[in-house]
């Protein structure tokens, strides 16, 4: 990647050489912490083009009030190239005017960068593990997975961006009674491919078609040998071939969106290789597990409840309400014990943890987070770790409740959507709402074109920027840096929004938030169509003004940025960029 400096990056750098110079003056104490300084747009644009909080954060380590620290600041900002004014604005914020010129520099900085505009070193290197989607292997992605998917797939992707190396992993969960109740499902189907009438699935198995192939895939390979045989003979045998069936389809399915996982990791192979023994055992030699009774239920004791000792984890040394117990009163191990491992394998190879949950896991969160704390802390610096939820998506069509799938049995499943409405719709729209905010998906509202539909609007602004540049190659003219003094006002409030790609992809990277992509993106288009609709009134203002071929040069340059910084944004979500509408 080029070291070409990114504006905000700049004067971040020109503000702490100012506040060298105030150490080195004495004016400040040397040695305070400068980590909650920002450098960023005024939340109100008419105050200037940028701000800081220096003087707020550090007056109280130099023994001053904000103010005079301020003053102080002001006058080796003044100084810096490119700041035609700093001003002090309430209790000690600094606004920032700039040139044109510091704009113009960032228009060039775009241009020098192109594919790499917006890419940071921010994490140095280090690993995150991104674990999403981990769908139990039971059955197609439907729709209720497919939230998730994208959020972690466009979340690893930002990471990336911002200087860090990701893993992208899916937790199979093929050691449960589900895996059962799949093995069992796939031997109706199994039976029905050997040409036994089976009638209706009988309740409690999976009734979906997509096992059909899994059944004539058993009957192929075993003949009839396990028609009748008892279910102790077949059962191992026929959970792991449909397990193996059901992860190739949702790997297909995933693949539809775009999504590919580096790692795999099972439940039955954590379990198989003593991972929760070793864990146990780590955990009592801390004293961080202990054998005791949980507390009865709360409210209307149930009749048959009676007090059970079980290993217990002290997960209410970290936050958690009660202790958890790791097995159950059987011996298996609790869905907690084998998590509580497994997250504990994923630290090994890791810098830090990201999960990806839905919200039904919301009350699982606490004792997850306290288990990675404890079995990483031991040092004092335990792996940070952090849990996303994700809500739920309300199917839309007609103003009405999308209907189900026949082929999955009860649900709609993501093909279905991707075949109708294109894997970009999808995707992009996943990420026009909060991941923990509900979200309706309205089948007529995500094909729409207007303004009001966040995925035509900044794909209609990319169509646009290509077909002018197309209609000025026509005329002969191409995009060029040579006249861009020639740019106004219109032009640098456009420069302005363009500007701050970089530093929001570090934002959202720190905060693991991806839809901040999107919502730039949107901002970033109605910029762009907001200049574009004022040449409608006034032709000096086109983007190709036939007999001024100067300023149709710069101003295809400028398109021609916005452009690529679409690109860019759009390639952060993984979705591309259309050519025209």
């Amino acid at each position: 990647m080029s070291e070409t400096k990114t504006l905000y990056a700049a004067y971040s750098g020109h503000l702490s050489a100012a506040l060298d110079a105030l150490e080195a003056s004495g004016v400040l104490p040397a040695g305070l912490p400068r980590g909650n300084v920002t450098v960023e747009p005024p939340r109100d644009t008419s105050h200037g083009d940028l701000a800081t909080n220096a003087a707020m954060v550090l007056a109280k380590g130099a023994g001053t009030n904000p103010r005079a620290l301020a003053e102080a600041l002001v006058g080796e900002l003044t100084k810096v190239p490119g700041v035609t004014s700093a001003e002090i604005a309430g209790p000690g914020f600094i606004n920032l005017r700039l040139a044109d010129s510091a704009w113009i520099d960032e228009l060039r900085a775009i241009a020098a960068l192109g594919v790499d505009y917006g890419r940071s070193t921010m994490g140095g290197g280090s690993t995150v593990n991104v674990e999403y989607v981990s769908a139990n292997p039971t059955g197609p992605m439907h729709m209720g997975h497919c939230r998730g998917a994208v959020v972690g797939d466009a979340l690893a992707s930002l990471l990336e961006w911002s200087g860090h190396k990701v893993i992208r992993e899916y937790y199979v969960n093929d050691a449960g009674a589900q895996v059962d109740v799949l093995a069992r499902s796939a031997h109706v189907r199994y039976r029905e491919a050997l040409g036994e009438e089976v009638g209706e699935i009988p309740e409690g198995l999976y009734p979906g078609e997509y096992l059909i192939p899994a059944g004539e895939a058993l009957a192929a390979e075993f003949g009839d040998k396990y028609a009748k045989a008892p279910e102790s003979e077949w059962l191992v045998l026929f959970r792991t071939r449909a397990v193996a069936a059901m992860l190739a389809m949702i790997k297909d399915d995933l693949a539809l969106l775009g999504i590919h996982h580096d790692l795999f990791s099972s439940e039955a192979e954590l379990q198989a290789a003593g991972k929760p023994e070793e864990a146990e055992k780590w955990l009592r030699a801390h004293d961080l597990v202990y054998d005791g009774q949980l507390e009865a239920p709360k409210g209307k004791t149930p009749e048959d409840w009676e007090p059970v000792e079980l290993p217990l984890f002290r997960s209410t040394k970290f936050g958690d309400d009660q202790d958890r117990p790791i097995k159950k009163s059987s011996g298996e191990w609790t869905y907690f014990g084998a998590d509580l491992a497994y997250h504990f394998q994923k630290a090994q190879s890791a810098d830090a943890l990201v999960d990806i949950w839905g919200a039904d896991h919301a009350g699982t969160v606490k004792r997850i987070k306290a288990a990675v704390a404890a079995m990483t802390g031991a040092d004092g610096s335990p792996t940070p770790f952090e849990v996303k939820l994700v809500q739920m998506v309300q199917l839309m069509k007609g103003g009405q409740p999308f209907k189900m799938s026949k082929r999955a049995g009860n649900f709609v499943t993501l093909a279905d959507v991707v075949e109708m409405v294109g894997k970009d719709v999808v995707r992009f729209t996943m990420l026009t709402r909060k991941p923990d905010a509900q979200m309706d998906f309205d089948f007529d509202k995500v094909v729409e074109a207007s303004k009001d539909n966040p995925v035509f609007y900044v794909q209609y602004a990319h169509a646009r920027i290509r077909s002018n540049l197309r209609k000025g190659a026509e005329a002969g003219i191409v995009p060029s840096d040579q006249h861009l003094d020639r740019l106004g006002a219109e032009e640098m409030e456009l420069l302005k929004v363009a500007a701050q790609f970089p530093r929001l992809v570090e934002a959202a990277a720190v905060a693991r938030e991806p839809h901040r992509i999107a919502f730039y993106l949107y901002d970033l288009a109605a910029a762009f169509h907001s200049f574009y609709n004022v040449g409608n009134d006034r032709p000096e203002k086109r983007f190709i003004v036939a007999q001024d071929q100067a300023v149709t040069s710069a101003r295809l340059f400028l398109a021609a940025q916005i452009g690529q910084l679409i690109r860019n944004g759009l390639a952060i979500l993984g979705v591309e960029a259309v050519e025209e509408m």
